[in-house]
């Protein structure tokens, strides 16, 4: 299929890209932003998104502050323009090795290549893995709009279906992760590797002193058994104290499954998404662990 009727605008810089939202939707027009175009273009096609203006940021990948990494005090900061390729193949150090380790279940190459991170998270696809990594990290959006700059902390991005705290007129220019993981992991299942994930998990652990003392915590993250990624605090609460083993693992994995309501629909029922969550937790939990060790 083909998409319907847009016109199509090119932005220079992000001033440019809010400038540009905000006369077309004064216009009457219902204007999308465009980076990678790996989630909005298969949408427009099949008519599932009908935007009568496209905004093309691609320019915008010449500014190396949208193009770029780096590591401060509070965290890393990845520029919006970064394809899932690049962060595929970074050297991002162990405090944030999982963003690595987790691309290579986005996609195929062609899709990572060409994707960016920002446009992944602000798209909200439910079983994104940015969009669980942005959880897990306790990332923050950096938007810009008519009012200025502003920040969104991931609790408070993710709203429902496609659904994020992003406004119409806002372009977002960077995702600053502020919590290191070096025991971090992210797993999924799907029909056929590059396919949409049915369920995913992304976990970290919070190591205590030594390799066999109770865990300090860590964060459990679901996705695609809720309108959004959600975390779970039911599993959550087991690993504060926990002592790190296949035993704690599969206890979380249970906890999780029967913490969440899935809902059924073409991809499976929600009992089997139950399932899937089990596994994938307990599964991830293990790969945490294991990394952290051989960090």
């Amino acid at each position: 299929m083909k998409p319907a009727a847009f016109r199509y605008h090119r932005a220079h810089d992000v001033s440019d890209a809010v400038g540009l939202l905000g006369e077309l939707a004064a216009a009457g027009e219902d204007p999308k932003l465009i980076a990678g175009g790996q989630s909005l273009m298969p949408m427009m096609n099949f008519r599932l998104a009908r935007p009568t203006a496209l905004v093309d940021l691609g320019p915008l990948r010449r500014d190396p502050a949208l193009n770029s990494f780096s590591h401060t005090d509070s965290g890393l900061t990845i520029g919006a323009m970064v394809t899932h390729r690049t962060v595929e193949v970074a050297a991002l150090g162990p405090d944030f090795a999982v963003l690595s380790r987790a691309m290579r279940w986005v996609g195929h190459l062609p899709i990572r290549s060409r994707g960016t991170v920002a446009g992944s998270i602000v798209h909200g696809d439910a079983t994104a893995e940015w969009c669980l990594l942005a959880l897990l990290l306790d990332a923050v959006i950096v938007a810009e709009g008519p009012g200025g700059r502003r920040e969104i902390p991931a609790g408070e991005m993710f709203h429902g279906f496609y659904s994020t705290a992003v406004e119409p007129d806002e372009v977002v220019t960077a995702v600053r992760f502020t919590r290191p993981a070096p025991r971090a992991a992210l797993t999924e299942f799907a029909r056929r590797h590059g396919d949409f994930a049915i369920v995913d998990a992304a976990v970290s652990l919070d190591a205590g002193p030594g390799d066999r003392a109770p865990l300090a915590g860590g964060r459990v993250v679901l996705g695609g058994v809720a309108p959004a990624p959600v975390r779970v605090p039911e599993a959550e609460s087991l690993l504060a104290g926990g002592v790190p083993g296949p035993e704690l693992f599969a206890a979380c994995g249970e906890a999780a499954a029967a913490a969440i309501d899935p809902p059924d629909d073409a991809a499976g029922s929600g009992t089997y998404r139950r399932r899937l969550a089990r596994t994938l937790v307990t599964t991830a939990l293990g790969q945490a662990w294991e990394k952290g060790a051989t960090r």
